[in-house]
């Protein structure tokens, strides 16, 4: 469920901001997603904000916010990302080129925090490379299934040029057999299996599928791995797991796959390609 379309209905209608300040954006915001009955322990909190190149006096809001949502007898906690763009007394949820007719939210992101180029996460090139370039993704996802291999077949030819990070975002929601294929890889990268993230991509599996033993079964049978339930529950694994979500949420990732080239979002996706490699 999203709070996003009632409320980017009320930031439209009654806007009205006056030199906002952090905590003015967070009244603000609180104010008509609280006016909502069925949302409850509402928290907001701006993780940054950055000024938009070209456009005098405006700045994008990074915020995060959870709250508690009922649902007719149920309730379920939402945790969702938001980019507001502000600008003196204005503050919309929305900015669209009107020659491009691109979204600057599809575009505009917090600069990436360094400190999430981890050992860890960096899966090809030396972590002294002049170009980062960091990939959250989805080995389910259709469009990455094709991206990530040949971008990481490019990019690891060149391993003095390039170190790429990769950060585990299984998209649930979409594919269910994703967060347990995910879990697999890391577990099995624990126990020394090499480009694991690589085999990730050559799983047959439906994405739909939700016994955790069949998607166990056909990720060993592409890795020749034993890979077991147990293994995916290890706390080393689950640390890795949720530590790659938690980045993904701090960087607004909502999709897959999404780049960061250099430390800035690469909506192209194909940035590392501009760079001489002789």
């Amino acid at each position: 469920m999203s709070l996003m379309p009632k409320l980017s209905t009320i930031l439209l209608l009654s806007a009205s901001l006056i030199a906002a300040s952090d905590a003015d954006i967070v009244a603000f915001l609180k104010k008509g997603i609280g006016s909502n009955p069925n949302v409850s322990n509402l928290q907001i909190e701006v993780n940054g904000k950055k000024a938009l190149p070209g456009m005098n006096g405006w700045q994008a809001y990074f915020v995060s916010i959870n709250a508690d949502v009922k649902q007719g007898s149920d309730s379920r906690h939402i945790i969702q990302n938001g980019t507001y763009f502000v600008n003196g007394d204005i503050i919309a949820p929305e900015l669209v080129n009107l020659k491009t007719g691109s979204r600057l939210n599809d575009t505009v992101a917090p600069d990436f925090n360094t400190a999430f180029y981890t050992k860890a996460n960096l899966i090809s090139g030396s972590s002294e490379a002049k170009n980062k370039v960091a990939i959250f993704s989805d080995p389910l996802c259709p469009f990455c299934r094709k991206f990530v291999p040949e971008a990481l077949d490019y990019m690891s030819k060149y391993p003095q040029i390039f170190a790429v990070y990769y950060y585990h975002f299984p998209l649930t929601g979409l594919h269910p057999a994703a967060a347990t294929l995910t879990k697999a890889a890391i577990a099995a990268e624990q126990n020394g299996t090499d480009n694991a993230v690589i085999g990730l991509y050559k799983v047959d599996v439906n994405a739909n599928e939700k016994d955790d033993q069949k998607i166990l079964d056909a990720f060993n049978r592409t890795f020749k791995t034993k890979i077991s339930l147990a293994d995916i529950k290890r706390p080393s694994v689950v640390k890795q797991f949720d530590m790659d979500q938690n980045i993904a949420q701090s960087m607004m990732v909502a999709g897959t796959p999404t780049v960061f080239f250099n430390g800035q979002k690469d909506p192209s996706k194909t940035k590392y390609k501009d760079v001489k490699v002789k």
